[in-house]
């Protein structure tokens, strides 16, 4: 029987940012430091913001120790279990490297608790923007290219469960954010 090892794996802070925008099918993290973990393995997927936190759960893939642009390996984890929004405290880890491996006892414990969150649901998401334009095909470039200019940085995006429209909430960096001017006078 092959032993798999489990891993504690630290998520850079600007890569942490991108990971909240965006989905991702897998992370590319360096710094391995001579650690070893092999195709299959465990992944406690880490972020540190203020103190540690478990995110997400993963496997090593198999391009595992390759080296990365600037010649430091690097290591790709495939996505299993995301917790992005109600991530599980994680000060118990201790962790002094960016990978570290962890005992079956303390992976099981966090993968438990990160497994325990909401079940997926639909969703309606919606970027809506006014635009003038001389055709319908003039307006649609026009939207690509604002979006592609502003992002999530500029652009909120609405979202709801589906069948409850009425729910709807903004988004800008994927973060909720008032859009109700209104309200902002309000707190003036």
């Amino acid at each position: 029987m092959v032993r798999m090892a489990q891993w504690a794996v630290i998520i850079p802070a600007d890569r942490w940012a991108t990971e909240r925008l965006f989905h991702h099918d897998t992370l590319t993290v360096a710094g391995l430091a001579g650690v070893r973990p092999a195709a299959g393995d465990r992944v406690l997927l880490v972020a540190d913001e203020q103190a540690p936190q478990v995110v997400a759960l993963g496997v090593v893939g198999d391009g595992l120790a390759r080296r990365g642009a600037h010649g430091v390996e690097e290591l790709t984890v495939t996505y299993s279990r995301r917790s992005f929004d109600a991530p599980v405290p994680a000060g118990e880890l201790k962790l002094a490297e960016p990978v570290a491996e962890v005992d079956e006892e303390q992976y099981e414990r966090f993968a438990v608790r990160l497994n325990a969150g909401p079940d997926r649901q639909t969703w309606l998401v919606s970027l809506d923007l006014p635009i003038e334009a001389a055709t319908p095909a003039e307006a649609v470039r026009q939207f690509w290219s604002y979006a592609l200019e502003l992002g999530p940085a500029e652009l909120p995006t609405f979202v709801s469960p589906a069948g409850d429209e009425l729910a709807m909430q903004a988004f800008v960096l994927g973060e909720q954010a008032n859009q109700d001017p209104e309200e902002d006078e309000d707190d003036d």
